[in-house]
């Protein structure tokens, strides 16, 4: 076993400090094994290491936002050369325009780009902007995990205190039906959506009739890509799927890491923000560290490695090994419809089900346990460009004993006795229960 007295003791102070002990519920020690939870001092490529000197091959990578890995070199100099000349300035920079026309050459139908820090920035200003244009305040977003910090989504979600009932109503992926219901029903400003998830590809014709229902009852079509951007392509998912949205919304990947993000769209759209229309104006977005030149000089050298390279392929590659290989390993033990690999290569997620094939937090943190003790560091396979073959090989070699673990408690029908402490649990949940902590 390894040791993680410090990382618990960094931990237990940050709980005195920062509510929840961490600035991301996703990131947050209830989301790991009981005292498991790795407090993290630095990464290389796609290995990091923790307060008590265990190393691990890492995946989930910065929740999604690094695909060229930890410490890249021409993004780390591209930053030190641009903020040794100052970060952030009272007029625009010729920087922002560098990138923006490095992005608008990258995403098919957009017309101008607006960058800011966060995609709850983005989302809701595609929301905002949205309402502003057909005089409507009710959103439909697809039941899809998440899409912003702010009212109009959180507060569909469990954990929904403080918030004010909200005009947002949801449809099902792939299902045109349930959308053309919502539309039907209800005036709604904008459709939100990923256009694919990990586990979830289009149905044939699916986007492009979501296009033609928004078009015909006069709703703007916002797509999410957050995640699919630069790792689906650095054109993001619409340049795969061919439909063009109204307005897109970017952020995670597009800077390795850096903080940034964006809000693409149709010029006839973006400009309700800025000083050429007539029409009342759009409060948009108004950031005071959306063009600092830190993570704008990244997103530039993002992007000429893009040109240059291929990461998407080499994550498409490494992702079908790992797969393939812990997929053979659990077909061997007799134990595959329970523990999974599945997923678009490049955005893997490990899928775990108790003994009657229902999926299982317990079980789901008996895996995350036995992973981290062995050097594998993630709550899915999500993985990047930096990941090598001996990274691969060194999951699947830990999976194997992982996997030895979890057939046993499949055998015995409990976890008990082979999991410490209490399961993980959702990150967006009503309560801190089950993994309240004492004061």
């Amino acid at each position: 076993m390894r040791d993680y007295r410090r990382s618990a003791a960094l931990q237990a102070r940050l709980h005195d400090l920062v509510p929840g002990g961490a600035h991301t519920y996703a990131r947050g020690a209830d989301q790991y094994p009981e005292a498991m939870a790795p407090i993290l001092v630095r990464g290389k490529g796609a290995r990091v290491w923790d307060a008590d000197g265990n190393e691990y091959v890492e995946y989930g990578m910065g929740l999604r936002s690094v695909t060229l890995g930890h410490g890249f070199a021409p993004v780390v100099e591209a930053v030190a050369r641009t903020i040794a000349d100052g970060v952030n300035f009272s007029r625009p920079t010729e920087l922002e325009l560098l990138a923006a026309q490095d992005f608008l050459s990258l995403v098919p139908g957009a017309d101008m780009v607006k960058f800011a820090k966060n995609g709850s920035d983005t989302t809701t200003a595609a929301v905002r902007l949205a309402r502003a244009v057909t005089g409507r305040e009710a959103v439909a977003i697809c039941e899809q995990p998440f899409f912003s910090v702010d009212d109009w989504f959180i507060g569909t979600t469990e954990m929904n205190a403080g918030i004010p009932a909200v005009p947002t109503v949801r449809f099902r992926y792939n299902d045109l039906a349930s959308l053309e219901t919502a539309l039907r029903r209800t005036a709604i400003a904008c459709v939100i959506l990923e256009q694919a998830t990990a586990l979830a590809e289009p149905a044939p014709g699916f986007l492009e009739g979501v296009r033609a229902l928004c078009d015909r009852y006069g709703a703007l079509l916002v797509f999410d890509e957050m995640i699919t951007g630069f790792r689906w392509s650095a054109g993001g998912a619409q340049r795969i799927y061919g439909v063009t949205p109204d307005l897109s919304c970017w952020g995670k990947a597009m800077a390795n890491g850096f903080p940034l993000s964006a809000l693409a769209g149709k010029r006839e759209y973006m400009e309700l923000g800025g000083l050429r229309t007539d029409t009342d104006r759009v409060f948009l977005l108004s950031t005071t560290h959306g063009p600092e030149t830190a993570s704008l000089a990244a997103f530039r050298a993002v992007v000429q490695t893009y040109r240059d390279t291929d990461p998407v392929a080499h994550m498409e590659e490494s992702g079908r090994r790992l797969a393939a290989g812990v997929n053979a390993i659990a077909a061997d033990l007799g134990i595959g419809d329970h523990l999974e690999v599945a997923g678009r290569p490049s955005c893997l997620v490990f899928l775990t089900r108790d003994p009657e094939g229902v999926p299982s937090q317990p079980y789901r943190t008996l895996f995350l346990q036995e992973l981290l003790d062995r050097g594998v560091l993630g709550q899915s396979f999500v993985n990047s460009a930096a990941h090598t073959d001996a990274d691969i090989d060194q999951t699947i070699e830990a999976c194997q004993s992982a996997a030895k673990t979890y057939q046993e408690a499949l055998e015995q029908g409990t976890v008990d006795g082979l999991l410490a402490g209490r399961p993980v649990a959702p990150a967006l949940r009503r309560t801190a229960a089950p993994r309240r902590l004492a004061r």
